[in-house]
């Protein structure tokens, strides 16, 4: 069995040079990767990479710093994209009070919204959270019967624990820098069955590469850092976290 990285951003123009050999690379070694929409045009480009490769799977949907001018009309665009066979989930969606493009409230709205045309198509959710985490617990809350993955997740263990019955934490290259010390403490206490490996390429590359342009196929350090972290085997990790991203995107 590979590792799989569950979100990344491969239509990023970073890509644009090279995206050829990117896709080879990620073709060669791992099962499958997941890249991930954060407005209306990087979803339709994410679903067009999911056509033209079995490897590649999409998820559309509105990111919390681009819901400027989101309205029903935008919202249809959406739920025709989620109908796409290779659509895997609704997101990135959630909250980010770090940039604060849109109100508090504005925000809670859409993402709302976009929890609400979740449950329309059954799709699980991928959830972008920054410096928001107790409204983003409490909204998702109000929707117990979805499942999804928290993205880079940012919280402490107890914060997990109101969420493990239905979600699971996307961990990337911040595991690996060396000030993660709250992350490398939540990654010890939650179970490896509620873990999914990611690297949020182009962005957030872990150590030995950070500084430098992040790629799919550097899950493989952040697994390493998992297994040393848990005191497992590497094979350990590779095998139960691409059984729980098989499980959650339904591959």
């Amino acid at each position: 069995m590979k590792l799989v990285d569950t979100h990344c951003h491969i239509d990023s123009d970073r890509y644009d040079e090279d995206r050829d050999n990117i896709l080879k690379e990620i073709e060669e070694n791992l099962e499958f990767a997941v890249n991930i929409g954060y407005d209306l045009d990087s979803s339709k480009r994410s679903i067009d990479l999911a056509d033209r490769y079995d490897f590649m799977y999409a998820v559309v949907g509105i990111h919390p710093t681009d819901i400027n001018g989101y309205n029903e009309e935008l919202e249809g665009q959406l739920e025709d994209l989620a109908g796409h066979p290779k659509v895997v989930a609704i997101g990135e969606i959630g909250l980010d009070y770090h940039w604060m493009k849109d109100e508090k409230e504005e925000q809670k709205a859409v993402f709302r919204k976009q929890l609400e045309l979740a449950k329309r198509v059954n799709k699980p959710v991928v959830i972008h959270t920054r410096d928001a985490t107790h409204d983003t617990l409490e909204i998702l809350k109000e929707y117990p019967e979805i499942k999804g993955i928290v993205h880079c997740y940012p919280g402490s263990y107890e914060s997990a624990l109101e969420l493990m019955d239905n979600y699971y934490f996307g961990v990337g290259g911040v595991l690996t820098f060396k000030n993660a010390k709250k992350l490398v403490e939540a990654v010890s206490k939650i179970p490896l069955d509620r873990l999914v490996i990611e690297t949020d390429a182009p962005y957030l590359t872990p150590t030995p590469f950070r500084g430098k342009r992040n790629h799919p196929i550097y899950v493989e350090h952040i697994a390493r850092k998992i297994a040393e972290i848990k005191e497992v085997s590497y094979e350990e990790v590779v095998r139960v976290t691409t059984e729980n991203a098989k499980k959650i995107y339904g591959i």
